[in-house]
């Protein structure tokens, strides 16, 4: 039993980690752009997380409150909240995967922001060259990990000990046979106390 509850914690520890991650690759910095200056010279842009890929808070912040949940899940909310942990990696990674792939296209709101020039062609016409940091690639494999900790939660869902007795369903007792509400109200009114039978 209380290696089944250092399990669960473990588990839920890691899926703060893997959310604090996606949140902190969101942070850094993902592509150094620089671009054809229209005079001398060439412009540098730095294009953070948050522009190449906007959706990694939202997905950090979704994490958070799926450990929360799973903190006093019981075994079927296990299984809804493993796939759905499985599925924010999926998202994370596949965010991460599709910036690597179109570096330009994951930077065009910063490069239209510095210059004004909007359209696809467009700012990859500006673009002279793209310097890739390690952020994107972090995000992907941080990605993987929430993938592989969304299939732990299902394999090991059976496993942990259940919430504490403060989150259980509350049980009303059966009424007394001979009980009535009624005539216990009229006997406190007079003045006696009717558990004191």
């Amino acid at each position: 039993m209380n290696g089944n509850r250092r399990l669960k914690n473990l588990v839920l520890l890691a899926g703060i980690v893997v959310s604090g991650l996606t949140l902190l690759t969101w942070t850094g910095q993902w592509f150094i752009l620089r671009l054809a200056a229209s005079g001398s010279g060439r412009s540098i842009i730095a294009v953070t997380g948050d522009v190449a890929a906007p959706g990694l808070i939202a997905l950090a912040l979704a994490g958070l409150a799926l450990v929360a949940a799973l903190a006093i899940a019981g075994p079927v909310f296990r299984v809804i909240l493993g796939v759905l942990q499985a599925l924010i990696g999926v998202t994370v990674a596949l965010s991460s995967v599709l910036a690597i792939a179109d570096p330009v296209g994951a930077s065009s709101t910063a490069v239209t922001t510095a210059t004004g020039v909007s359209g696809k062609a467009s700012v990859a016409a500006l673009v002279v060259s793209v310097s890739q940091t390690v952020w994107p690639w972090i995000a992907a494999v941080v990605g993987l990990l929430t993938i592989a900790l969304g299939i732990v939660v299902l394999v090991s869902f059976r496993r942990w000990p259940g919430s504490s007795r403060r989150y259980q369903p509350v049980r009303f007792e059966a009424e007394q046979p001979g009980a009535n509400p009624v005539s216990d109200w009229d006997t406190l009114s007079g003045g006696s106390d009717p558990t004191s039978r």
